[in-house]
């Protein structure tokens, strides 16, 4: 599946949820909107069940599934590609694991120099931030609206925005360079459908914006 250009990049908030609550509340952001779904759970109780129940899900709505952090995990349920920070292995390796075809996305935390590295080594997008305060990543460290811009002016692949972004503050990280927002509460701290909507209808704006 291919990854899509631009729109809401929902990420899942599992803590203190049950497995039927996770899938009914992406299920909401997909109705929504939601143009790709990660599966992110710190602490996973039934991975494999859960992601299936998601790529099941996402495929429905025709949706890009993603892993976050874990390759074999994506392997076995057959994930349309994954996520991975500092930490999680090179793009080498999960682009040999999951084939050529498969969706690789890397954190570039708040260097742009570190992005062109990942689009040289086959990433299909790349993500910054944390650009506000988020509960979902405390520690990590902030990135600057400069970094969007001179990502958007040296990459050729999707750009995705992450850390603390509401429908408030959305709007000046699509002007800066962001062609996608990635949310956890925002989204799912509220109710997941209407406030996908209003996610999706910031990059809807900006199209008209930039189209005037």
């Amino acid at each position: 599946m291919n990854f899509p250009s631009s729109g809401l990049y929902a990420i899942t908030q599992t803590e203190h949820k049950s497995l039927d609550t996770i899938v009914i509340e992406v299920e909401a952001a997909l109705r929504g909107g939601a143009v790709v779904v990660q599966y992110r759970d710190k602490l996973p109780r039934d991975a494999d069940h859960l992601a299936s129940q998601l790529l099941k899900l996402c495929k429905q709505y025709k949706v890009p599934l993603l892993i976050n952090d874990n390759v074999e995990l994506a392997l076995r349920v057959g994930a349309d590609g994954v996520h991975i920070g500092r930490e999680d292995g090179s793009i080498e390796r999960a682009r040999q694991r999951l084939g050529k075809h498969a969706i690789l996305g890397v954190s570039c935390y708040d260097s742009v120099e570190h992005a062109q590295q990942a689009q040289a080594q086959g990433a299909t997008y790349v993500a910054f931030g944390r650009f506000f305060p988020s509960s979902s990543k405390p520690l990590a460290l902030p990135a600057s609206l400069e970094t969007l811009r001179l990502a958007k002016q040296a990459l050729t692949i999707p750009i995705v925005a992450i850390g603390g972004i509401l429908p408030e503050n959305g709007a000046i990280l699509i002007e800066a360079g962001a062609d996608m927002l990635a949310v956890i509460g925002g989204l799912f701290d509220e109710q997941p459908e209407q406030a996908a909507r209003t996610y999706q209808a910031l990059f809807e704006r900006f199209t008209l914006t930039f189209d005037l």
